[in-house]
C-alpha cells in the first residue's frame, strides 16, 4: 500500500477484532461495530453509525460467503481519522476479488457491492500476503456551525455528527 498523498491524516481510534466465518460472525461484527462507534461518541441515531453498520454488514457478509476458507477467520477493522471513518475487513480468499456485478432483474443477491458504491464515499480491494482487505471509507460530516453549537440539544443541529455526539 502506498502512502497517501496531500495533507497528513491525524488518527484517532482504531479497533480490530477476528470473527468466525460464519453468518453468526457477520452478525457480531456489525453488532460489535456499533457498540464501539457509540463507545466512540457516534451512537445508532447519528448517520455516521448507521451507514457504518450497513458497511460493515455487507463487507462481513461478504467475506463470510466468498472469503471463507475452512478453519480461517475474517477480521473487521475500524480506523476512525479526523476527517473519516475507513472499515476493513479483510478474509483468507485472494483469488475472489470482490466487484459490482451487472443489475439482473429480480436477482436475489448481488446487491452488497451496490450498496457499498452508493453509501461510502471511496471503496476498494487491497492485497495481503495471505488473502485481501476490501475496504470503505465514509466522510464525517462536520459541523457547519464550528463548535458555535457547543451546549445546544441535539435536535437544534440534526445535520451534523459532531454535534449530535456533543463532541464538537
Amino acid at each position: 500500500m502506498t502512502a497517501p498523498s496531500g495533507r497528513a491524516r491525524t488518527l484517532v481510534r482504531v479497533f480490530t477484532q477476528r470473527f468466525t466465518s460464519t453468518r453468526r460472525g457477520a452478525r457480531l461484527a456489525r453488532q460489535l461495530a456499533l457498540v464501539e462507534l457509540d463507545a466512540w461518541g457516534f451512537p445508532e441515531s447519528t448517520a455516521l453509525s448507521a451507514d457504518a453498520g450497513l458497511l460493515v454488514a455487507e463487507l462481513a457478509a461478504n467475506a463470510v460467503r466468498h472469503g471463507r476458507v475452512p478453519g480461517r477467520d475474517f477480521e473487521l477493522k475500524l480506523t476512525l481519522l479526523e476527517e473519516l471513518l475507513r472499515i476493513e475487513v479483510s478474509d483468507a480468499r485472494r483469488d475472489r476479488r470482490p466487484a459490482v456485478q451487472p443489475h439482473a432483474y429480480q436477482a436475489e443477491s448481488g446487491y452488497g457491492l451496490r450498496i457499498v458504491d452508493a453509501v461510502a464515499a471511496d471503496w476498494g480491494v487491497t492485497e495481503r500476503i495471505v488473502g485481501k482487505t476490501v475496504w470503505a471509507e465514509l466522510a464525517r460530516r462536520r459541523c457547519p456551525l464550528r463548535g458555535a453549537c457547543r451546549g445546544l440539544v441535539s435536535s437544534a443541529c440534526p445535520s451534523c455528527e459532531v454535534h449530535r455526539t456533543r463532541t464538537c
